[in-house]
């Protein structure tokens, strides 16, 4: 009985101390439970930007393979052309270029890109700029040397030559496919944000062209 009192004042006491104990446990489960939650979040949203990148690498390699191929069927158009004018007793050969050095400067730098040589078909397409800077073939050479740097995956090299083109000649009919080649860039940086907004302006800018079409169904892969 003497002991009856101190058992009263020590029940209450036990049950205040066991709810004090028990809420900032239960607020140590919730606080995992967050942060659980938002790491599950974050890698849901890596891996869509991760399909996303892949899918538009996928686009580009094939439209890099066309391009590839259209290239050799041109080349092979333009040596048909030449055998059959040699054949006709023509043997002079088209051109480009009023000055032969011009015209042997831009073939050493395409065949180097035909080769898979890039890195040396940058330089070569960057020499041919320094030493023809008034060239009526310079819009080509300039696409071609920010296309080489991309192949080279020097990407931010690429973006920084194709921007300069279209800065300088928005009007150009190399204007549209670079921005798709500074498009396909930023997405090798993952740098997707970018990439779209370059997809939309060339959707805006040069509506009714090839590059314009591409754009579009990238811009799709990007949704």
């Amino acid at each position: 009985m003497k002991n009856l009192p101190l058992r009263r004042l020590l029940l209450p006491s036990l049950a205040s101390l066991f709810l004090f104990t028990a809420v900032p446990a239960q607020a140590f489960a919730d606080d995992e439970a967050r942060r659980a939650i938002l790491e599950l979040r974050q890698q849901i949203r890596q891996m869509n930007e991760q399909n996303q990148q892949a899918r538009l690498r996928l686009a580009d390699e094939v439209d890099m393979l066309r391009q590839e191929v259209a290239t050799l069927r041109g080349k092979v158009e333009q040596l048909s052309w030449q055998n059959s004018q040699a054949q006709g007793g023509d043997t002079s050969e088209q051109t480009m270029f009023d000055d032969p050095q011009e015209q042997a400067a831009y073939e050493g730098a395409m065949d180097l890109y035909r080769s898979g040589q890039y890195p040396q078909a940058a330089s070569g397409f960057s020499a041919f700029i320094d030493a023809y800077p008034n060239s009526p073939q310079l819009d080509e050479v300039r696409f071609y040397e920010g296309s080489a740097l991309y192949a080279s995956r020097n990407f931010r090299g690429a973006i920084q030559k194709l921007q300069a083109l279209v800065k300088d000649r928005p009007g150009s009919p190399r204007a549209a496919d670079a921005l798709m080649v500074v498009a396909s860039s930023e997405v090798e940086q993952n740098d997707l944000a970018s990439a779209q907004k370059t997809l939309q302006r060339i959707v805006k800018d040069y509506p009714g062209t090839a590059a314009a079409d591409t754009a579009k169904s990238r811009l799709e892969l990007l949704r």
